[in-house]
């Protein structure tokens, strides 16, 4: 399984990429490999404020619909328009073509709450 070391992880199974005060979220190799085939990715808070913990879209997959959970508060700064026509990049590419939302990070004491890569692979058997 793909766990890049430089990235933090949810037990929700999604990841995070800080650079300086803004970060790109998604799901992990994990998730999009349980999830199967994605075929839509609906994000509806650009420019909106998300709490830690709270819902900034959902994904939708071939056998199922699963929300998408922040990391960490901050407000949406960008919605990856990549994956309007190609949502299959989240499962070819989650943590390069595949990113869903960039934010600002509101509280960066939030990200020690965060998961290591050795941490999360544990979590799901990696």
């Amino acid at each position: 399984m793909n766990l890049p070391t430089d990235l933090k992880y949810t037990k929700e199974h999604e990841w995070i990429r800080v650079e300086g005060d803004v970060a790109y979220i998604g799901i992990t190799d994990h998730a999009q490999k349980e999830l199967g085939d994605i075929v839509y990715v609906d994000i509806d808070t650009l420019d909106k404020e998300v709490a830690q913990n709270e819902v900034f879209g959902t994904v939708e997959a071939v056998k199922t619909v699963s929300d998408l959970f922040s990391p960490i508060t901050g407000t949406v700064l960008e919605v990856n328009g990549h994956l309007d026509g190609s949502p299959e990049s989240v499962n070819s590419d989650p943590y390069g073509d595949g990113w869903m939302i960039k934010i600002s990070i509101a509280d960066p004491s939030e990200l020690e709450g965060l998961l290591t890569a050795e941490t999360y692979g544990e979590l799901v058997g990696a």
